[in-house]
């Protein structure tokens, strides 16, 4: 018999990291962001986490392609 979890979540973080070897050096972006939830029956939990990872990434993803451009300029 499984247990029925009573507690409601009420934040959720997520964290994203990338390195990037450009050359002989290592290049860490690293970003993490939390997020009030106000769990009722209306809230998509699965969505709502899949949005903060996607946003996360996209950061991270952003940050990631400056490097890179900016070692491509010179």
């Amino acid at each position: 018999m499984a247990y029925e979890v009573k507690g409601k979540t009420t934040k959720i973080t997520a964290t994203s990291r990338v390195a990037i070897k450009i050359k002989d050096n290592y290049y860490t972006v690293e970003y993490s962001e939390e997020r009030s939830i106000n769990e009722d029956e209306n809230t998509d939990m699965e969505k709502e986490r899949q949005c903060l990872f996607d946003d996360v990434n996209a950061v991270v993803d952003a940050q990631a392609e400056d490097i890179v451009k900016t070692f491509q300029k010179k």
